[in-house]
């Protein structure tokens, strides 16, 4: 995917988790921030960040911030952009050959699961989960608790017992990056359901991105160490 518009700034402070504080051209603006989780490790004073100006004129902030540097790589925190990411990968029949038929928040059960995808006789739900958090070259997910991803979790098994290939996609929204492994210290629940799902067959994969100021593209798997 590649965005339009890009805009360099620096990081100021984070009021709330809709909305940032950014220096750009040597002024103070505020921006949305297209991210609801914590960002922490991420979004620091100082740091350089890559703006979206948008085309509505009528919105209350001027630009989305999408990417941020941390050390020497850009990580993208867009958290619209993996479901994206992935549609476009599929469509490129890179993970799965002979789709004939993708669909968007298919409903089941209780949960809505990103993609829901037949090929010849096989039928696939698939949630889709961005990857931004990274520490000594190693990322995990979540970097907040989230009932809903524990939700999702669980509902994916009950697709699986009934018959329905089943996977977890890690989008990894960096690159060159050495493994992934679920975040025990931000959300235990949900590392310890991811592991237990793993271990009854739902398939936990991760990706790793190209990332530039302007675009992104999915790009290489990554270890999974549960």
């Amino acid at each position: 995917m590649k965005y339009k518009n890009i805009q360099v700034a620096k990081f100021i402070e984070r009021p709330n988790r809709f909305i940032a504080r950014v220096e750009l051209d040597g002024k103070e603006e505020t921006v949305h921030v297209k991210n609801t989780g914590r960002c922490r490790e991420i979004l620091v004073p100082g740091t350089k960040v890559y703006l979206e100006k948008s085309n509505n004129p009528d919105r209350k902030t001027a630009y989305d911030l999408v990417s941020a540097e941390k050390g020497d790589r850009i990580i993208n925190i867009d958290s619209q952009l993996p479901n994206y990411l992935v549609e476009e990968w599929l469509h490129k029949q890179e993970l799965i050959k002979d789709i004939t038929y993708i669909k968007r928040e298919k409903t089941y059960g209780k949960s809505r699961f990103d993609f829901y995808i037949e090929a010849d006789d096989r039928k696939i739900f698939m949630e889709v989960k961005g990857v931004t958090l990274e520490n000594d070259n190693v990322v995990s997910f979540p970097d907040a608790p989230t009932e809903r991803g524990v939700k999702h979790l669980k509902e994916l098994l009950e697709a699986k017992n009934e018959g329905y290939e089943t996977y977890v996609f890690f989008v990894v929204q960096m690159n060159d990056v050495d493994y992934f492994t679920p975040a025990d210290d931000k959300h235990k629940e949900f590392a310890d359901t991811l592991r237990y799902v793993a271990s009854k067959g739902v398939r936990v994969i991760a990706y790793d991105c190209t990332v530039t100021y302007d675009e992104v593209k999915i790009y290489n798997p990554v270890k999974v160490i549960l």
